[in-house]
């Protein structure tokens, strides 16, 4: 995934289409938006979602084997398996994940405006975060569509987005959109010192000055 910082306007959209999406609840954000300043006069925000890390804390940190890694690089959650240890959240330097405290079974503000659910909702007790949509992907692969391209197999914050801030895609390949938008533009990812490879990559608000306001994202 690509962010482009310059575009998003913090107008929360894509917050509202995850909750959605994903069913998630209301004192839960898959998908944070941090403000980070001003720059050039504009006020900056910087969408967190979960990074997919490609060497993840949180899969090596599980004693259970409750969040794992997919053959495409998503970090998924199976909660059936999670005992709720919350190690992973302790290990996540990002602050992406978010621990389940009460019953969810009242009814979700972001529904039917912003979406209808296409995963169950995750019961007391377990550790949950953004998955990527993979439902929407693995669905959208399944029609023969291309995530990133086709709207049904893209993930539902990238969809909502009024401004384009988002962008999906597959970074092996060298002519999706990701990949070269990522090769005409420099850009960032946080905490890149800590080596654990994050699948999402930001477009900083201005190339000249590469701002990396990593230190805005609480752990």
């Amino acid at each position: 995934m690509v962010i482009d910082q310059s575009k998003c306007v913090g107008c929360g959209q894509c917050t509202l289409a995850c909750k959605a999406s994903n069913d998630v609840p209301p004192n839960i954000e898959w998908n944070r938006l941090v403000e980070t300043g001003v720059v050039g006069g504009k006020q900056t925000y910087l969408p967190v979602p979960c990074m997919h890390c490609s060497d993840a804390p949180c899969t090596h940190i599980c004693p259970v084997g409750a969040t794992y890694q997919r053959a495409d690089g998503i970090v998924m959650m199976d909660y059936d398996r999670c005992i709720g240890c919350r190690y992973c959240e302790v290990a996540c330097p990002y602050g992406s994940r978010s621990f389940n405290w009460e019953t969810f079974d009242g009814e979700n503000p972001a529904i039917p405006t912003w979406g209808q659910p296409q995963v169950p909702r995750r019961p007391r007790g377990v550790v949950e975060k953004c998955s990527f949509c993979y439902q929407r992907i693995d669905r959208g692969l399944e029609m023969g569509l291309t995530p990133g391209v086709d709207q049904a197999a893209t993930p539902a914050c990238v969809v909502a987005c009024p401004m384009g801030a988002r962008l999906f895609g597959d970074l092996n390949d060298p002519e999706s959109p990701v990949s070269k938008i990522l090769n005409d533009h420099g850009s960032f990812r946080l905490k890149e010192n800590l080596g654990t490879e994050p699948r999402v990559y930001y477009l900083p608000m201005h190339e000249e000055n590469e701002q990396k306001p990593e230190e805005e994202v609480a752990s």
